[in-house]
């Protein structure tokens, strides 16, 4: 009987206008609530349109943030849920124009796992974060020079969550943390010694300078050794 009654619900289905299949579905399954699991396997519904309230105003605040920090560029975050919390990955990129014989980008990947905790309070919060960056110049004075590299950092850690701090300024705070320290990094270990590395190999002082530079030493020098000697 069972199965007479879902071919004739599902006929029935079929000869119903498709505008109203949601309602039609649901007076079906109050009508035969046996049939209700399939029912609800066989009969195709309308897509719906819904949208993460969290994930836009996720998407508003970096938008502001990468505004801010980079002055321009684009970003982009992605939320999904987990079993006891929620993910999400906020990207950020910032591509320089070329002007002034400059070229460079910068990416940054941000993967943020949170975990809810039982008393609502306090979520723990983990992010993995990696920053991509290269940098080339074409000037008549240095000449064409490539840099570039890539660093990976991670932490967790423990946050109130309330109205005065809800996950996105907590997750906001983390990214700006994570994203000061690895720039500070990258301007010490790439800048910093490529620019020593250089300055060893390579002047853009011409050959002229250099002799006068040296030559201005040396009298310095000797003139000290007089000085002392009397």
């Amino acid at each position: 009987m069972s199965d007479q009654q879902l071919d004739c619900a599902l006929d029935l289905m079929r000869r119903l206008p498709p505008q109203q299949i949601e309602k039609n579905l649901s007076d079906l399954i109050n009508l035969v609530p046996s049939l209700c699991e399939d029912l609800l396997s066989s009969v195709d519904q309308p897509l719906k349109i819904a949208r993460d309230k969290l994930e836009v105003e996720a998407n508003k605040a970096f938008d502001q943030y990468r505004d801010l920090y980079f002055e321009g560029g684009v970003s982009s975050v992605y939320l999904w849920d987990l079993d006891h919390g929620f993910a999400g990955v906020i990207l950020i990129k910032k591509a320089g124009e070329g002007s002034k014989k400059i070229k460079g980008c910068w990416d940054s990947i941000h993967v943020v796992e949170v975990q809810e905790k039982s008393s609502g309070r306090t979520a723990h919060y983990k992010l993995t974060s990696t920053v991509m960056l290269w940098l080339q110049t074409n000037k008549s004075g240095s000449g064409t020079m490539n840099l570039g590299g890539s660093l990976t950092r991670q932490m967790e850690k423990d946050k109130t969550v309330s109205d005065c701090s809800p996950h996105i300024a907590n997750i906001g705070r983390l990214v700006e943390d994570m994203e000061n320290k690895i720039r500070s990094t990258l301007n010490e270990i790439y800048f910093g010694k490529t620019k020593d590395i250089v300055n060893g190999l390579r002047s853009v002082q011409t050959f002229a300078d250099k002799s006068k530079q040296e030559a201005l030493k040396n009298d310095l020098v000797e003139a000290l050794k007089r000085k002392q000697q009397c």
